[in-house]
């Protein structure tokens, strides 16, 4: 027996099925993640759901401990057929973390691909229940939490409901368009929101994904030289680290976002005639909310691209030169951080930026990032783009500290084999005077999150 449910009339008939179900039964030899086909995917997700119900019944929200796998992605829909909330934990947080987050959101049920919690593996050894599984699932109903990853303060816990979802992925599809062969690489963690929308935009598109518990080099060349995936999203350091390496290739998409790009980076791609699209977004608006393709707009390759589809960007308190607050109003914007009021459709990125004659959105930089010195502002990802084009500087960020005269001035942290004078000398007849930095510190490795961005908070606490 199935039980239908639906609160609203946005979705049309067609798309309101579960899209498992459906391509279970339309497409059910083709393979889904990895060599597991639609069908199959279906009849262990159903299977799997059975046996959880023991251990989820009396729970409303239930927490997922686990680093990209085929049984992550089992475990994330079986839940979703039980009605659950679902919390992503980062299996990179220490303990004590764990337990604050899973206190703040009252979950009481953990399962883990280890014996951290309640195992993967005894779960598949339980007893199945004879229940009723929902297969269309209610579009107000929340179907992911995930903490912001924190790359600048405390973590805030964002809701995701289907409606959001199903915005998401149909505005998605508009702008990247969709193709039988399509299968996207899985590499970005997906208890962040860049990696588990890869996967609900392929659930709904009906095609395939090929997931990996961890970017490794060779590997991610190799499926991409023999053609096995032709899209793939990465953060600009992962790319950075292969873009030299990739010698053939038939990528449709290459989606990168996440934090600043470097123009040198995006222009060594377009060189090698790499589908680059540049994009967007955050957790809080369901991933990307800005595209474009690169190798289409090579004059706008300082954008971060236009708004998707039913997404209204605008620029709150601009000044003479039009640069403001980037303010956001979308179909796919959460409705409020967990304990927060809500949002009310309009969202306040606090990042800086503007809007071209055309239409294009330019992130300057994050408004907590910006310097001030001496009452200008310096912008630091102006600094890191110079940087960047440098081929001996691998990694960079700039920061603000306290001064007594200016009130803030720059420090860099670099990755680098030249001295500090050399790049002195390299940003001087780039940048003002008031733009260098005061002090450069010189590190093995930046600080990163589990998704590859630069941690600038925790740069403060090498000084």
């Amino acid at each position: 027996m199935i039980r239908v449910k639906n609160s609203g009339n946005e979705f049309d008939k067609g798309e309101k099925m579960n899209w498992l179900k459906r391509y279970s039964i339309e497409r059910p030899d083709k393979k889904f993640i990895n060599d597991v086909t639609f069908r199959k995917v279906y009849e262990s997700v159903t299977d799997l759901a059975k046996k959880l119900f023991s251990y989820v019944k009396n729970e409303k929200r239930v927490a997922l401990y686990a680093n990209n796998s085929v049984d992550m992605v089992l475990f994330f829909l079986a839940l979703q057929f039980l009605e659950k909330e679902v919390f992503m934990l980062n299996t990179r947080l220490t303990d004590e973390e764990i337990k604050k987050q899973l206190k703040l959101l009252k979950v009481q049920i953990v399962f883990s691909y280890d014996n951290k919690f309640i195992p993967f593996n005894k779960v598949y050894k339980s007893q199945k229940q004879d229940i009723e599984l929902v297969e269309e699932f209610d579009e107000e109903s929340i179907t992911v939490i995930m903490n912001t990853s924190a790359t600048a303060g405390e973590f805030k816990s964002v809701p995701i409901r289907w409606k959001q979802f199903y915005s998401h992925v149909k505005a998605s599809q508009k702008s990247l368009g969709v193709t039988d062969e399509d299968n996207w690489l899985v590499v970005l963690p997906m208890y962040h929101i860049s990696g588990l929308s890869i996967l609900i935009r392929s659930l709904y598109n009906g095609t395939s994904v090929i997931i990996l518990e961890k970017f490794r080099e060779e590997q991610v060349i190799e499926l991409i030289e023999s053609s096995r995936i032709n899209i793939l999203s990465l953060v600009p350091t992962m790319l950075n680290r292969i873009v030299d390496k990739i010698g053939k290739h038939n990528l449709r998409v290459v989606l990168v976002g996440g934090e600043f790009i470097p123009k040198s980076l995006v222009e060594k791609s377009i060189a090698k005639n790499i589908p680059i699209y540049k994009t967007y977004g955050m957790t809080e608006t369901t991933s990307q909310v800005t595209t474009f393709s690169v190798l289409d707009y090579p004059e706008k390759i300082d954008s971060v691209g236009l708004p998707l589809e039913k997404v209204i960007i605008h620029i709150e308190n601009p000044d003479k030169k039009g640069i403001g607050e980037v303010v956001i109003k979308s179909p796919m914007l959460m409705d409020g951080y967990i304990g927060k009021e809500k949002v009310f459709n309009h969202f306040n990125s606090e990042d800086v930026g503007y809007i071209d004659e055309d239409g294009f959105l330019y992130i300057l930089d994050r408004r907590k990032n910006i310097i001030i010195s001496g009452g200008e502002n310096i912008y630091p990802k102006e600094i890191e783009n110079i940087l960047y084009v440098h081929p001996k500087i691998h990694e960079c960020a700039v920061v603000g500290e306290k001064d007594d005269r200016w009130g803030q001035v720059p420090i860099l942290y670099v990755v680098s084999s030249i001295d500090r004078q050399k790049i002195l000398a390299y940003l001087s007849n780039k940048l003002a005077k008031y733009k260098l930095p005061k002090k450069i510190i010189y590190l093995e490795e930046l600080p990163k999150n589990a998704s590859g961005k630069i941690l600038k908070k925790n740069l403060k606490e090498v000084n």
